[in-house]
């Protein structure tokens, strides 16, 4: 089984699913979920997602998911859609992640996609 290129988190299901659409549109493989537990279950070993995007609008314990995540996916293969009202853009940033902040379009957070994903395919050298 081969795992998506992104696994999506968003509670407010009009904004995934654009969201969505778009990045298929793109061509990425994406599964779309509302709740972290599902999003978990995409993010076991050897089955984890090229990118993880999470919108935080709305989504219940911020901070608890953010503290999970950090543990199950590179950070730098993390890109966070900034809440109003949730966790601070330093404290996204001092955990390693990605963040876009509010207000976001749709292709502002399809082209971050893009570069995590293309950044993340990059080899490096370990001796540069």
């Amino acid at each position: 089984m081969q795992p998506p290129d992104v696994v999506l988190l968003g509670t407010e299901w009009q904004a995934r699913a654009l969201l969505r659409a778009q990045l298929i549109e793109e061509g990425f493989e994406v599964v779309a979920v509302d709740t972290w537990p599902l999003m978990r279950r995409h993010l076991r070993p050897g089955l984890k997602p090229r990118l993880a995007i999470v919108d935080l609008q709305g989504l219940p314990q911020p901070e608890q998911v953010l503290n999970d995540l950090r543990f199950l996916m590179d950070p730098r293969a993390v890109l966070i859609v900034g809440g109003m009202g949730t966790v601070t853009p330093a404290k996204i940033q001092d955990l390693g992640f990605q963040v876009l902040n509010r207000p976001v379009t749709i292709g502002s957070v399809v082209a971050a996609a893009q570069r995590a994903i293309r950044h993340s395919q990059t080899p490096t050298n370990p001796n540069a």
